[in-house]
């Protein structure tokens, strides 16, 4: 008599394992950027002005910081619109590289690291949640289109 091996699927989104690293990761950067958002809702953002205006931008574009490192960070760590929320930061990141750190990117800073290592690894690890989704440890449970 054969046995029958049934396979289940723990969630839309992969096994246990990559949900919580999905997880781990959203926490992670939501956690950093709110500190960077609450600088901004504290200090304002006027000082992005002149480097957009340098750039031929308008500087209404200043307030996009505060979606980008206040609303964006929050939606992450819930798992809320997920996918959205890490483009955002991914265009926040190049935007901040390309205003403020452009002459930076091909120095290291004094202890020896790429000047631009923190701006580079929001970015990447934002741009990895862009692919991966939220993970079944959301909000949404790994469900909304934009997870």
């Amino acid at each position: 008599m054969a046995s029958t091996i049934e396979t289940t699927t723990v969630s839309n989104s992969g096994n246990v394992s990559d949900d919580t690293g999905k997880l781990i990761l959203r926490i992670a950067l939501g956690g950093i950027l709110l500190f960077h958002g609450y600088a901004k809702i504290e200090n304002g953002v006027e000082w992005v002005k002149g480097p957009l205006g340098n750039l031929g931008l308008p500087g209404l574009l200043a307030y996009g910081l505060y979606i980008a490192e206040v609303v964006a960070p929050i939606l992450i760590v819930l798992g809320i619109w997920t996918r959205l929320a890490a483009l955002t930061i991914v265009i926040d990141m190049f935007m901040a590289v390309v205003l403020v750190l452009r002459d930076k990117i091909l120095t290291t800073g004094p202890a020896g690291g790429w000047s631009i290592e923190l701006e580079a690894l929001i970015f990447f690890v934002a741009f990895a949640l862009f692919f991966l989704g939220a993970g079944r440890f959301s909000v949404t449970g790994g469900r909304d289109r934009w997870d």
